[in-house]
């Protein structure tokens, strides 16, 4: 039996599985260690290679043990589970992941930087709170339908019910209804403020990174978008392609091939979500624009003539994806595709 050189760590809240083997692949370490103690366990370990599952405190324990002079390799928890041999615990869960980190077409997570999970706190910060802002639309919407009184769809038609609420002469809500629905309106208008402090956050931050302000010459892609694209993605230059990215984010054809024939169905929706619909939205509003104004672009004229608004919104987030990718790691600013002449 040799000295350990790849262990498979199972992080948990409190106890964390640790699995290790030699170079021929025999068991070294099998034992539980306490999150207090796992530095001080891994500072009396010669470096060797950690496997973690990736997951938002996986990056933490990455960035430690890396300090410590291991090489860390995070991975998806889905591509570790195929190594997983009958039950699932602790120590079943922490050999597999050291099965895994061996394998050489093994995919891993790179580990994000302080800065960019600070900047993704930003995104779902703000996620959650614009959530919030539509359960309390919805749930105020509700309300006043019981009461027979319906207003326009959009923001202006939430406006209009809140001045409703605020009229104490308005004699279609009784009393009791006016003091519940105060109550939702208040905390609807305290979430909207709070929404847009974050983003003056999030448009600073856009203002000081020469990377995002580069992404925002894209049509589609705005402060919102571009922060988020250099915050989830970090190096660019861990995609091979452009496609790569896309379909890390989940914006190409679900296969289900076979015999050589190829059979493309709809897009995967495995990968980034929020990256992916935050550039489905930036799509829409450039061909919404582009149905108002006419498509200038050559390629997004043709598509839209061919396919439905969504697929024609899908494809062109893939583009904006793959545009992306090439400017980052290119170097280049955004070049205009070729324009039809105006209307």
């Amino acid at each position: 039996m040799g000295e350990v050189s790849t262990i498979g760590l199972d992080i948990a809240k409190s106890v964390f599985q640790v699995h290790g083997a030699d170079v021929d692949g025999a068991v070294v370490i099998r034992k539980r260690v306490s999150r207090a103690k796992v530095l001080e366990f891994f500072s009396t370990l010669p470096a060797c290679v950690v496997g973690i599952e990736a997951c938002p405190s996986a990056h933490h324990w990455s960035r430690e043990l890396q300090a410590l002079g291991h090489t860390v390799r995070l991975m998806p928890p889905s591509y570790v589970k195929a190594y997983l041999k009958r039950s699932k615990n602790d120590a079943n869960d922490a050999a597999a992941i050291c099965e895994a980190v061996t394998r050489p077409s093994m995919r891993f997570v790179p580990t994000k930087s302080e800065q960019q999970q600070s900047g993704l706190m930003l995104h779902r910060s703000r996620q959650l709170l614009v959530r919030q802002r539509t359960m309390l639309s919805n749930a105020i919407r509700g309300h006043l339908a019981e009461l027979g009184i319906i207003s326009a769809k959009g923001r202006n038609g939430t406006a209009e019910l809140f001045k409703i609420i605020a009229d104490e002469k308005d004699g279609r809500i009784p009393a009791a209804a006016r003091f519940s629905l105060d109550v939702l309106a208040r905390q609807h208008a305290a979430i909207a403020a709070e929404i847009g402090a974050i983003e003056k956050r999030i448009h600073a931050w856009h203002r000081s990174s020469e990377e995002s302000r580069r992404l925002e010459q894209i049509p589609g892609v705005g402060p919102i978008v571009a922060t988020a694209l250099v915050s989830e993605v970090g190096d660019w230059k861990e995609f091979s392609s452009g496609r790569s990215l896309a379909a890390w984010i989940g914006l190409v054809p679900k296969q289900h091939s076979t015999g050589g024939k190829e059979r493309l169905g709809r897009i995967s929706k495995q990968g980034n979500r929020y990256l992916r619909w935050l550039l489905v939205t930036g799509a829409m509003a450039v061909i919404r624009y582009a149905w108002q104004h006419g498509a200038r672009r050559l390629w997004l004229a043709h598509i839209m003539e061919r396919r439905p608004i969504k697929v024609a919104a899908v494809a062109l987030a893939n583009k904006i994806a793959r545009m992306a990718w090439a400017m980052m790691v290119r170097g280049e600013q955004f070049k205009e595709p070729r324009l039809l002449p105006a209307a």
